[in-house]
């Protein structure tokens, strides 16, 4: 029989799975759209899982991680619910034992987190600057009229320097769009925009941070050589590029899976037939102090089976108690 730990990372633009055997290499990876449907999403990917992995297969343990950990978990009975930050850090270890700073740069956001002897003590996070994330590079390449696959290549064969203010991501279009008009070729172009996305990312979340080597550059952005070479050329010193670069937070929350079900000795995962049950998420707000709590109500076939998002644990504690009793 097939044995292998799960890990799950729902983010705002994409979901990952990916599978890793007890060696924790990784067997099997699921790159899925979340279109603003996380918990369709997660059965999608689930029931994609089952039938690459077989039916001959036992799940040892399951990790989430991203924006949608929480209701990722519950839904799939995680047996570790993490942030991105730890289980990228997680990840990057695995791959990089020594490694001390960690770049991330997805569709959505982008993260920078510094390591020291194994052990992270600084982060940043950029969420609201579309300059720093993969959206802006998207959104230039369809204005090029250039597939996004072919951006990074483009940008190595530039010869020239061209400068593209990158503090904005409206400036830097209207930048670009005078750059043509100037007559600039199009591989300039592209490595200007490389190079704006780099300096936008190290002045906001590397800003007053000492970036050392190695550094390790992951999300869905790494697969570019060009912002690659960018980062490189800018910081002086060589940017690792993992195999498994666009889902590192998946891999860390399988490893995060492993080491906890090793702990307890049990996993808590429901099985693949998850996703074959209905979910509805209703929620109310909590009056019962000034701060008016939103909480979260989540049902699997009209059955509620978590709360979640009040301060106290008012309701949350409530739910827990009413579990502990039904174990007994």
């Amino acid at each position: 029989m097939k044995k292998c730990y799960l890990g799950v990372d729902i983010g705002s633009v994409s979901t990952n799975i990916i599978a890793m055997d007890e060696d924790e290499k990784v067997i099997d990876t699921l790159y899925l759209r979340t279109q603003g449907k996380p918990i369709d999403t997660v059965k999608k990917g689930l029931s994609e899982m089952q039938k690459r992995l077989g039916n001959d297969v036992q799940v040892l343990g399951v990790g989430t991680t991203g924006s949608g950990r929480n209701l990722g978990g519950i839904m799939v009975g995680a047996d570790v619910i993490k942030n991105e930050i730890t289980a990228h850090g997680v990840a990057a270890l695995h791959f990089v034992p020594n490694v001390k700073t960690i770049i991330e740069i997805g569709g959505q956001d982008s993260k920078i987190i510094l390591l020291r002897d194994g052990v992270l003590y600084d982060f940043a996070m950029n969420t609201v600057c579309a300059a720093g994330t993969g959206s802006f590079l998207d959104r230039q390449a369809e204005r090029l009229n250039i597939p996004i696959e072919e951006f990074g290549e483009m940008a190595l064969k530039s010869k020239s320097t061209v400068r593209i203010a990158g503090r904005c991501a409206v400036f830097a279009e209207s930048d670009m769009i005078h750059k043509q008009q100037l007559g600039h070729n199009q591989e300039d172009i592209i490595n200007g925009l490389c190079e704006a996305l780099v300096r936008n990312y190290l002045n906001n979340l590397g800003k007053g941070k000492e970036i050392e080597g190695p550094v390790i550059f992951q999300g869905g952005v790494a697969a570019n050589v060009g912002i690659k070479r960018a980062f490189e050329r800018i910081l002086g010193c060589q940017v690792v590029v993992p195999k498994f670069a666009n889902v590192m937070g998946a891999i860390g929350s399988a490893l995060l899976a492993k080491e906890e079900v090793g702990r307890i000795g049990k996993t808590n995962f429901k099985g693949f037939e998850v996703a074959d049950s209905n979910y509805t998420v209703k929620s109310f707000e909590c009056e019962h102090c000034p701060n008016m709590c939103e909480v979260v109500e989540f049902y699997r076939d009209n059955r509620m089976v978590a709360r979640w998002g009040d301060k106290c644990g008012r309701w949350s504690n409530n739910m827990s108690e009413k579990r502990e009793k039904i174990a007994q």
